[in-house]
C-alpha cells in the first residue's frame, strides 16, 4: 500500500539512507557513488533501454518542441540560476563571497538540467499521456549535450586567467561538435550493428551480444573524445532497432528486450540507493543562505521557462499546449544522481566549495523526487490531466494512421509545401530502395513480408497435414482451403476461434505496419512545379480564342454592318408592293451569281419569312443545275446536321466560300428603304 502512494525512487533513497547509517553505525565507512562507476557502468543501461524502445513517431512529430525546451530551457535554467546565485553570494556574507562568477555559473549548468533517470522512474507510475511523457522525457535524453558542454566549458574557464571572446565563440561552436558528434558516432556504431546481425543466421546465440557490445562500443567512443554520449546511445538504439529485428530471430528479439528492462532496472535501482548511501556517507557544509536559495530559484527558473517557451512554441503548433500540460511540464522537471555525480567529480583544487555545492544539489534532488514525484500522481488526478491509453492500438486504427500518413503527403505535395511528412516520405522511399538492400538479409529486403508471412504459414500447415496421416500426397501449389475441401473434417458443435499468441499478434501487426498501403512507392511524386504540359491544351485554348473572335465578329455585323430591318409587313402588303413595283426586285446586271428569288405574289410566303442560311445559289455545289431547278429559280435545301466531334465554327462546310458568305452578307442586308415619293404608285389598303 505504501508504493501506491510514493513512488519507488523515493522508498529506495530510504532504503539508501537506512543502509548508509546501519553501516555508519557498526563504525565502517559507507561505499560513496563514484562518478566513474556511475557514468560508466549504472547509466547506460537506462539510456539504451530508453533508446532502443523509444517511441518515434510522437518524438519525431513532437521533436522541434523537445529541442526548444532542451536547448535553450536549459541554457536559460543555467544563465538565469547561476546569475542569481552569484548576487546572493555577493549579498550573503562573509561565508560566501569568495564564490566567483564561473564557480556559479558552473553550479547553475549542473543543477538545471532535467534527469531521465528520475523522470522515468516517476512518469511511468504515474501514467501520463503519450505526449507530456515524451516532452519531459525527451527534454531529459537530449538536454545532456548542453549540460556537458558547460560542464567542461566552465570547467576550462575556471583555470584560465583570463577568457577572451574566442574562447566564448569556441565554447559556442562546441556544442554543435557535442551534440552533432555524438549523433553522428550512435549513427556509425548503428549501421555496424545492423550489417553484422545480416550475417548471423548460423549463430543465433549470440545475436544479443552484439546489440549490447555496439551500444556500449558507441557510448566510450563518444565519451573518449568528450561527446555527448548520451545522444550517441540514443541514436545508435534508433538506428539499429528496425534492421536488426528483421534479422534476428524471434527468440533474440525477446532476450533482447527483457534482458534490456531487467539491466535497466537493476541499474535504477542500484543508482537511488547508492544516493541515499552517499548522502549518510558525503562530507556536507550547510550553508541555509545558498540551499534555500538554490531551491526557490530552480523553482522559479523552472516555471518561467516552461510558460516563456510554451507561449512562443504554441505560435507554431497545431495541438496547443494548454495550462494543465504547462503545469505537469514545469512540475515534472526532476533532478537526479547525473546531477550529483557531475558535483562529485569537481576538483578541490579550482572548487574548494565543493561540499557546499554537493550538499545543495543533494537537497534539491531529494526535494524534486520526494515532494515533486509524491504529489504529482494526485495533482494529475486533481486536474484530470489525460492519461496513458492502457489498450493497445488495433490493427485497424494503424491501418487508417498510415492511411492519413499518404493522405497528408499528398497533400503537402500537391500545395508545394515541404513538411515533415514530405521529408519522412523521402526518408522511407530513401530507405527502402537503399539501405534496406544493405542492412536486411535474403528475401526480406525485397519480398513484402505479409506474402512471405502467408505462405511461411501455408507451408507449415501443409506439413501439419501430412505428418498427421490426414492426406497422403498434396500438389505443389495447393492452398489451405483446397486442402480443407480434400479432407473435410467435421466441425465441433461450438467453433472457438484460435486465440492468437501476444508475441504472434505483435508479428502480425508488425508486418502489416511495415507492408500495407505502399502504392505511393510506385508512384511518381505530384508537385505542381514540375507539370508536363498537355500537347492538347494549346489547341484547345486556339480554338476557345477562335470561337470567341467568331462570336465577336458576327456581333459587330449586325451592331454596325447591317441598317436595322423594317418592321416586317403582313402577306396582303408584301404582295401589294411586288405587284406594284416589280422592277425592285428584279436582278442587276452584274449580279450573274447570285440566286433569282422567284416569288409567286398570289403565295402567302414573303421573302422575310425565307431562311437565307439554307439557300444555295444554283452551280454552287459543282453539279449542273437541272432543268427543274432552271424553272424554280432559287433552291431550298436542308441544313446536313454536323457530325459528333466535329466543329461548326472552323469546319469547312460547302457553304464557307467568300462568294457565298459574300452572297449572304447581301441577302441579309436588305439596304436603306427609300422614302415614297409624290406620284409614286401605292395601292391604297382597302383595294
Amino acid at each position: 500500500s505504501v508504493s501506491s502512494i510514493v513512488p519507488e525512487s523515493c522508498l529506495l533513497i530510504v532504503v539508501g539512507l537506512l543502509v548508509g547509517g546501519l553501516i555508519k553505525g557498526v563504525g565502517e565507512k559507507p561505499p560513496i557513488l563514484k562518478s566513474d562507476i556511475f557514468f560508466l557502468f549504472l547509466l547506460p543501461p537506462i539510456i539504451l533501454d530508453a533508446g532502443y524502445f523509444l517511441p518515434l513517431r510522437p518524438f519525431t512529430e513532437n521533436l522541434g518542441t523537445i529541442l526548444i525546451f532542451a536547448v535553450v530551457g536549459t541554457l536559460w535554467n543555467a544563465f538565469f540560476l547561476g546569475g542569481l546565485m552569484y548576487a546572493v553570494c555577493q549579498l550573503g556574507g562573509p561565508g560566501l563571497n569568495h564564490i566567483g562568477l564561473l564557480a556559479n555559473l558552473l553550479f547553475g549548468s549542473i543543477i538545471s538540467a532535467v534527469d531521465p533517470v528520475a523522470v522515468l522512474a516517476v512518469f511511468e507510475e504515474i501514467h501520463i499521456n503519450e505526449l507530456l511523457h515524451i516532452l519531459v522525457f525527451g527534454e531529459s535524453l537530449l538536454n545532456d549535450a548542453v549540460t556537458v558542454v558547460l560542464y567542461h566549458l566552465f570547467e576550462e574557464f575556471a583555470s584560465f586567467e583570463q577568457v577572451t571572446i574566442l574562447d566564448i565563440i569556441l565554447g559556442f561552436l562546441s556544442f554543435f561538435v557535442v551534440s552533432l558528434g555524438g549523433v553522428l558516432v550512435g549513427v556509425i556504431y548503428g549501421v555496424i550493428a545492423a550489417f553484422t546481425s545480416r550475417f548471423t543466421s548460423h549463430i543465433r546465440v549470440i545475436e544479443p551480444l552484439f546489440v549490447f557490445l555496439y551500444s556500449y562500443m558507441a557510448y566510450l567512443s563518444a565519451e573518449l573524445f568528450h561527446l555527448s554520449g548520451i545522444m550517441a546511445l540514443i541514436a545508435a538504439g534508433v538506428v539499429m532497432r528496425p534492421y536488426v529485428e528483421a534479422n534476428i530471430s524471434h527468440k533474440s528479439h525477446t532476450t533482447i528486450k527483457y534482458f534490456l528492462k531487467m539491466w535497466s532496472s537493476v541499474s535504477e535501482t542500484l543508482i537511488f540507493i547508492f544516493l541515499g548511501v552517499s548522502t549518510v556517507a558525503g562530507h556536507h557544509y550547510w550553508n541555509w543562505t545558498f540551499v534555500i536559495s538554490t531551491l526557490f530559484f530552480c523553482l522559479i527558473a523552472r516555471v518561467l521557462g516552461v510558460l516563456v517557451l510554451t507561449w512562443f512554441i504554441n505560435k507554431f503548433r497545431i495541438v496547443k499546449l494548454t495550462p494543465k500540460d504547462q503545469f505537469i511540464i514545469a512540475y515534472g522537471g526532476l533532478r537526479g544522481a547525473i546531477a550529483f555525480s557531475l558535483g562529485y567529480l569537481l576538483d578541490y583544487k579550482h572548487f574548494g566549495m565543493r561540499d557546499m555545492f554537493l550538499t545543495a544539489i543533494i537537497t534539491v534532488i531529494f526535494f524534486t523526487v520526494f515532494v515533486q514525484g509524491m504529489t504529482i500522481r494526485p495533482l494529475v488526478d486533481l486536474l484530470a490531466v489525460k492519461k496513458k491509453q492502457e489498450t493497445k492500438r488495433s490493427i485497424n486504427e494503424e491501418i487508417h494512421t498510415q492511411f492519413l500518413d499518404h493522405l497528408l503527403t499528398g497533400i503537402e505535395d500537391i500545395c508545394g509545401h515541404y513538411g515533415h511528412h514530405h521529408w519522412k516520405d523521402k526518408l522511407n522511399r530513401f530507405n527502402k530502395k537503399y539501405v534496406k538492400k544493405c542492412l536486411i538479409a535474403g528475401e526480406r529486403s525485397k519480398e513484402p513480408q505479409l506474402i512471405a508471412f502467408y505462405h511461411k504459414m501455408e507451408m507449415k500447415q501443409a506439413i501439419e497435414l501430412v505428418e498427421s496421416g490426414g492426406i497422403g500426397k498434396i500438389p505443389s501449389a495447393v492452398s489451405t482451403v483446397s486442402i480443407q475441401n480434400i479432407n473435410p473434417q467435421t466441425l465441433p458443435l461450438e467453433r472457438v476461434l484460435p486465440a492468437l499468441s501476444k508475441d504472434k499478434e505483435e508479428e502480425i501487426r508488425k508486418i502489416l505496419r511495415t507492408n500495407l498501403q505502399k502504392t505511393r512507392q510506385r508512384l511518381r511524386s505530384y508537385n505542381r512545379h514540375t507539370l508536363v504540359a498537355d500537347p492538347y491544351e494549346e489547341a484547345w485554348n486556339q480554338m476557345l480564342l477562335r470561337r470567341q473572335k467568331a462570336r465577336q465578329l458576327e456581333q459587330k455585323m449586325n451592331n454596325y454592318l447591317t441598317v436595322p430591318a423594317h418592321k416586317v409587313d403582313s402577306p396582303t402588303m408584301s404582295r401589294a408592293r411586288i405587284g406594284s413595283d416589280p422592277l425592285a426586285y428584279e436582278p442587276k446586271e452584274d449580279s450573274e451569281n447570285l440566286p433569282i428569288i422567284t416569288i409567286d405574289p398570289a403565295s402567302p410566303q414573303s421573302p422575310e419569312s425565307v431562311d437565307l442560311m439554307s439557300e444555295e445559289p444554283k452551280g454552287c455545289s459543282g453539279l449542273p443545275p437541272s432543268p427543274e431547278e432552271d424553272e424554280e429559280g432559287l433552291v431550298m435545301r436542308v441544313k446536313e446536321p454536323s457530325s459528333p466531334g466535329t466543329d461548326d465554327v472552323f469546319t469547312p462546310g460547302t457553304s464557307d466560300s467568300p462568294s457565298n458568305q459574300r452572297m449572304l452578307r447581301c441577302l441579309s442586308d436588305p439596304g436603306p428603304r427609300p422614302e415614297p415619293e409624290e406620284g409614286e404608285p401605292f395601292i391604297p389598303k382597302g383595294q
